[in-house]
């Protein structure tokens, strides 16, 4: 993974103070889901393997584009251009974005596939790219994440988003919790103003996708406790109205 030495956006970041809209004219997801999500804030989504992290996150990353607010993904599941090929697929083309300095994708994994283990969370940190950003994705954090440590350690981990986050952008925190040390994961749910629990089950056949919000602070509109979804080729993101909130 390879960090630019200087800001990758066109644009420097201005801290943004009403929160970050992701509302798109194809889906309802943000009405019901607070209409923004809030600034300076840690969202955590969690999820197993399959539970349609790396979705989710990719449809508010589309929704945020579309709204004008500047967004660096950082994955350590696919490549960069599979991360691409990725949005594309669901309708969700970022090329356009990112030609024009709104989206950056960094990979460790970089442009083909030629692997980096031995980047750290605090190599991402110290990016400039992150500085630069309104919201930072990491996908997935649970596998930059320290696999021991303290009380204190979590502590001090969580104070060192806070304080990159404290002028305006914020983090999106993609966790699979068998992955994670199950102490810091604890600690980051306590601490995140947006938990995002993804759930699925098998009901006739067929794989039921819910999105449990378990917390949103500051939230600008309405909220569903459950929202059901799924996702189809060229058409994104669906909000399944049968599933009950």
């Amino acid at each position: 993974m390879h960090f630019p030495e200087e800001s990758p956006f066109e644009i420097a970041h201005k801290p943004v103070e009403d929160g970050f809209p992701f509302e798109v004219e194809t889906d309802s997801l943000a009405d019901s889901m607070g209409l923004r999500m809030p600034n300076r804030s840690l969202y955590l989504l969690q999820g197993k393997v399959g539970a349609g992290k790396s979705l989710i996150s990719q449809r508010l990353v589309h929704g945020m584009v579309e709204n004008g607010v500047k967004v660096l993904v950082i994955t350590t599941e696919l490549t960069t251009r599979g991360w691409i090929e990725q949005t594309e697929s669901i309708g969700y083309g970022m090329t356009e974005a990112i030609r024009r300095g709104q989206v950056m994708v960094l990979s460790r994994y970089g442009t083909v596939a030629d692997a980096r283990g031995d980047v750290s969370l605090g190599d991402v940190l110290a990016s400039p790219a992150v500085q630069a950003a309104d919201v930072i994705v990491l996908d997935s954090a649970s596998s930059l994440m320290p696999t021991e440590g303290t009380k204190a350690d979590h502590v001090a981990l969580i104070q060192q988003f806070r304080k990159i986050a404290s002028d305006g952008r914020s983090f999106m925190l993609c966790a699979d919790p068998e992955e994670m040390d199950a102490s810091l994961l604890h600690s980051l749910r306590a601490s995140a103003e947006v938990v995002l629990d993804l759930e699925n089950a098998m009901i006739g056949g067929e794989i039921k996708r819910n999105i449990v919000i378990t917390r949103f602070l500051r939230a600008a509109g309405p909220i569903q406790t459950s929202i059901g979804w799924r996702v189809e080729p060229a058409m994104g993101f669906i909000v399944d109205i049968t599933a009950v909130s």
